[in-house]
């Protein structure tokens, strides 16, 4: 298999990247729904020391996403056959993924940033978390997690409608063998 993309099928690279981020982001989104309900500061902190260094990575690694699409690789031809404003959905979503993955590492590390709790996280400070509904990225943080959430509904919903209804090969693009 190629690093980069063929007219078909999606490179090694960008499907590591992909198959990484899927996992991770769940990971995040559980952790971070998770965090939210915890009222144990010393079990919160353990998990957000977790949470914060890998949604910063998520965030890099969409970046390092955007500059090999941009400049390294192109994407396959879209399917055979796929009406225009399907693939002008398809186009929408990957393009809102991006930006809410990236706006929520923004968000995140804002919030780490404003409220100071990047110390206690890390261990250097031994102090009680603060109250991060008090700072103004935790909003964006929220509506970032949600709408991710829904962006993932739509993007899987579509592939697996692909995969078993259409069945016209679309997920094997983006999938180690084919």
């Amino acid at each position: 298999m190629n690093l980069k993309s063929s007219a078909t099928r999606y490179g090694i690279f960008p499907i590591l990247i992909h198959w990484l981020s899927v996992f991770l982001i769940f990971g995040l989104l559980f952790s971070g729904n998770r965090a939210a309900s915890m009222t144990d500061q010393v079990a919160k902190a353990q998990l957000l020391s977790l949470h914060a260094p890998i949604g910063s990575f998520i965030g890099l690694l969409t970046l390092i996403r955007i500059v090999w699409w941009i400049f390294i690789d192109k994407k396959p031809e879209p399917v055979s056959g796929m009406p225009y404003l399907q693939e002008l959905c398809a186009r929408a979503v990957h393009l809102m993924l991006y930006g809410v993955i990236i706006l929520s590492a923004a968000s995140g590390i804002a919030m780490f940033a404003l409220s100071g709790a990047g110390p206690i996280i890390a261990g250097w400070v031994d102090a009680p978390l603060p109250d991060f509904t008090k700072y103004p990225p935790r909003i964006g943080h929220t509506i970032g997690a949600w709408t991710l959430v829904t962006l993932l509904i739509f993007h899987a919903g579509a592939a697996f409608f692909h995969q078993f209804v259409k069945k016209d090969g679309l997920l094997k693009r983006m999938w180690f063998t084919g």
